[in-house]
């Protein structure tokens, strides 16, 4: 081999090893970016942390004023004392019976007239829904996981491009490949759009019998009950938009409601279904099969059905979810500043009381949750009683606000009850 040949093999050598060496150090880099990110924690569906992420804890009482709100508040002996005094005077007088029919018969007018007068201006959106239920995401497609992995994808890729065109000229582009190979997505989009223009009173006889129903392409479905104007809706759907694979649904049985829904220009009709429902009509079927779903979202809706119906609504909600599937619950607390602040006149039963533009409130303890929903054959993973103190610093005021939060799961493997084996065994004689 003559000495210009060796040459020639080691500066090929030295080039190829600097190559390598770049790429190494680009992805050691980029590891190291990534491991350096602010990621959000995925809390375990038992696990509540005693201080989250954001939480202000009060340590030193002469700087109450300092914030609006704190979290994770303990009650003191007398100021439990006085809650209960208030409770107690403020039901002794109980609306009259008549009274108490027309506001069970008329519930649904009330909160339209609600949604009518305020649109969709009274709730802020629940931005913070995701670091109390991050289960509302799949667990292998979180937004923050796609991102990182997207991220390490591109470096990744960006690097072995430049390795194989500097060695691999015929290598097409990575750009061209990919438009050429992303045309199939629009019948897909077509598809779910289709379904999206369904109009929900098509829905009143139950799912389609070809089996088609809006979301049967997605693998991973939500369902939202009692949705209001959109404050839960658009928040997971602006998440979800990085997983097409996931479908929405949302229902109120306020018919003003779910049109706000629908007019919002956030609204995505392929990865979105909006519609009228009772959820206290046990009769009235979803426009979508039972036991699909994976995770059902009950948030501040629960309170406002009437208490002698509340284990029927959630037995049919268990009905809906997947074996392992999630409904997730957040409500009032007994003793929250806003049952303190109910007159006399206004309370309908024992913790139910009507406001005065006729919708209701219900104010639960831990137990009754804990109860209601084992009842309905689903599984406590979290119940807990969320304490904060409510600051208004203007006026010098302090509000102890009470909500329960709990996460519930089907089992895997559920027995069937005595009912069911008796019926079995009927039909096979």
């Amino acid at each position: 081999m003559t000495d210009f040949h060796i040459i020639k093999f080691s500066t090929e050598n030295e080039s190829y090893r600097f190559v390598l060496l770049r790429m190494n150090m680009i992805w050691r880099n980029s590891i190291s970016c990534l491991r350096l990110g602010k990621v959000p924690r995925r809390y375990q569906s038992g696990y509540h942390p005693v201080a989250p992420l954001g939480s202000r804890i009060l340590t030193d009482p002469a700087k109450v004023f300092e914030h609006n709100m704190w979290d994770h508040m303990q009650w003191s002996k007398e100021e439990e004392a006085a809650a209960r005094k208030k409770v107690k005077e403020n039901s002794a007088v109980r609306v009259l019976l008549e009274e108490q029919v027309k506001y069970e018969r008329e519930a649904s007018k009330y909160w339209d007239t609600f949604y009518k007068i305020y649109k969709n201006k009274f709730f802020k959106d629940r931005n913070w829904l995701l670091r109390e239920f991050p289960e509302i995401l799949p667990v292998d497609q979180k937004p923050e996981e796609k991102a990182r992995e997207s991220s390490w994808d591109h470096v990744k890729t960006s690097a072995t491009n430049c390795f194989l065109r500097m060695h691999c000229p015929t290598v097409p582009d990575e750009k061209n490949h990919y438009e050429k190979s992303s045309g199939s997505s629009e019948g897909q989009s077509k598809t779910e759009s289709d379904f999206s223009n369904l109009d929900s009173e098509k829905h009143k006889k139950g799912p389609m019998e070809t089996g088609l129903f809006p979301g049967s392409n997605a693998t991973f479905r939500i369902l939202e009950v009692g949705c209001g104007a959109g404050n839960s809706v658009f928040p997971i759907l602006n998440t979800l938009q990085n997983s097409p694979e996931s479908f929405l649904y949302c229902c109120d049985f306020a018919s003003g409601a779910v049109e706000l829904v629908k007019s919002h220009s956030s609204y995505r009709a392929t990865q979105c279904f909006a519609f009228v429902h009772d959820v206290c009509d046990d009769g009235l079927p979803y426009p979508f099969p039972d036991g699909i779903l994976d995770v059902i979202l009950l948030v501040f809706v629960l309170s406002s059905i009437h208490p002698d119906r509340m284990q029927g609504v959630v037995n049919r909600l268990s009905k809906l979810l997947k074996p392992g599937g999630m409904l997730l619950f957040r409500d009032y607390g007994r003793y929250d500043k806003t049952q303190l602040r109910f007159k006399k006149g206004h309370c309908l039963s024992e913790n139910f009381y009507v406001r005065g533009d006729g919708t209701r409130a219900y104010f639960f303890t831990k137990g009754e949750v804990h109860s209601m929903f084992c009842k309905a054959s689903l599984d406590e993973k979290q119940n807990l009683v969320d304490r904060r103190l409510q600051v208004n610093r203007k006026k010098q005021v302090k509000m102890h606000r009470v909500w329960i939060q709990g996460k519930f799961q089907k089992p895997l493997h559920q027995t069937q009850n005595s009912s069911d084996m008796v019926s079995t065994l009927l039909s096979q004689d």
